[in-house]
C-alpha cells in the first residue's frame, strides 16, 4: 500500500513511518516541522527514511488547503494516518486559536482530500486526554467524554465527532486511536520522562506539580506502533468507524516514575513541588479489553523496561550531549 502520515517527523510518526517501510509500504510524509520544539530533533527522525526509496517527504502545513490538494493529487493514496496536531495541554491554554485552526481546520482538510480523491481508508491520534478528570478506574471507549478541561482536550474529541461524519456521510473506514502518554527514544523534549530525566543527569532541579501523587498511563512507542499498525490493516479489512485505547493498561504515580528514572540512571533527583496546573488531569488509566478483542492489541513493555530502554537511548544520542 502507498499510506501518507501526517506528522511523520514527530515521535511518533518516524516511528511509524520507519515501520511501515520495512514492511514494504510505500510511505508519503506531510510534516511541517513546526517549532513547538526544536526542529532540529525532527529532522534528524527522519534521516534513515529519506534514504528509502519508497519514502517521500513534504515540508508542508496542513492548513494549507490548496497545497493539500496539491499533494494529494500529485500521490495515489491507498490510506492515511493522520498524527500531525499541536500538542501539549498547558501551551493550548495560552493559544486556544492555534490549536483549533490545527488541529480541528487542519484535519478537515485532509478529511476533504480523503473524499475528493476516493480514499477508504483514514486512521487518526485522538489522545487520552478526552477522558478530562474522569473518575473511573479505568477508562473505556464508551465513556462520556463530553466534558474535556483544555483547549487541546477539546480539539481531539472534535476531530472524534468531524472525523465520524465524514465516515457517515462518505463512507469511509475510520479508526480513531485514544493514545494513553507514550513515551521512548525520541519522546519530545518537553515531556515529563524526557525532561526529567536529563535534568537529574545535570543536577538540576526537577519541577513536580501537586504532590505527586498524580498517575498516567504510561506506554512504550513500540507498542503504540505496534497497535497503531493493526488500526491500518483493520480499516482496510472493515468497513467501520471505531474508537480504541491505546495504553498500558498499568497506572503510574509521578513519583514512582521517578524514582525509576533515578534507579536506572544511579543518581538521585532534586525535587521542587509546585501547585498543578490547569488543564492537567489526576489520572489516566486506559481500558484496552477492546483494542484487545478486535485489534489484537497487546503491549508488551513494562515501565521499567521501558525507561531503560529510554535512558539508553538518551546516552547513545548525540544530539543533546547529556553524559558529555
Amino acid at each position: 500500500m502507498k499510506i501518507l502520515v501526517t506528522g511523520g517527523a514527530g515521535f511518533i510518526g518516524s516511528h511509524l513511518c520507519e515501520r511501515l517501510l520495512s514492511e514494504g509500504h510505500n510511505v508519503v510524509n506531510i510534516d511541517n516541522y513546526n517549532d513547538y520544539y526544536d526542529p532540529q530533533i525532527k529532522r534528524k527522525n527522519v534521516r534513515n527514511s529519506l534514504l528509502n526509496e519508497n519514502y517521500t517527504f513534504y515540508e508542508a502545513d496542513i492548513r494549507d488547503a490548496d497545497l493539500m490538494r496539491e499533494i494529494f493529487g500529485h500521490e495515489e493514496i491507498d490510506a492515511v494516518v493522520h498524527l500531525a496536531a499541536m500538542a501539549g495541554v498547558r501551551p493550548s491554554i495560552e493559544n486556544p486559536l492555534l490549536y483549533t485552526e490545527v488541529n480541528i481546520v487542519g484535519t478537515v482538510n485532509i478529511l476533504n482530500e480523503i473524499v475528493r480523491n476516493k480514499i477508504q481508508n483514514f486512521v487518526f491520534a485522538s489522545s487520552s486526554s478526552v477522558y478530562g478528570n474522569s473518575k473511573k478506574d479505568v477508562f473505556s471507549e464508551d465513556d462520556n467524554v463530553d466534558f474535556p478541561i483544555s483547549p487541546y482536550a477539546a480539539s481531539k474529541k472534535s476531530i472524534e465527532l468531524i472525523a465520524h461524519t465524514y465516515h457517515h456521510l462518505y463512507d469511509i473506514s475510520t479508526v480513531g486511536l485514544r493514545f494513553f502518554t507514550v513515551y521512548g527514544p525520541r519522546q519530545r523534549p518537553d515531556l515529563a520522562i524526557h525532561k526529567f530525566a536529563k535534568k537529574i543527569i545535570k543536577g538540576e532541579k526537577i519541577s513536580l506539580y501537586g504532590d505527586g501523587s498524580t498517575m498516567r498511563d504510561y506506554t512504550f512507542i513500540d507498542d503504540i506502533i505496534n497497535g497503531v499498525v493493526k488500526a491500518i490493516n483493520y480499516s482496510v479489512e472493515n468497513s467501520c468507524y471505531e474508537i480504541f485505547n491505546l495504553g498500558e493498561s498499568r497506572t503510574i504515580s509521578l513519583l514512582e516514575m521517578v524514582d525509576v528514572i533515578e534507579k536506572k540512571i544511579g543518581k538521585k533527583a532534586i525535587r521542587e513541588f509546585l501547585p498543578m496546573q490547569p488543564g492537567d488531569v489526576d489520572k489516566t488509566s486506559a481500558d484496552i479489553s477492546k483494542s484487545k478483542k478486535m485489534l489484537g492489541y497487546n503491549p508488551q513493555t513494562d515501565f521499567e523496561e521501558g525507561i531503560s530502554k529510554f535512558i539508553d537511548w538518551l546516552e547513545e544520542d548525540d544530539e543533546f550531549d547529556v553524559f558529555k
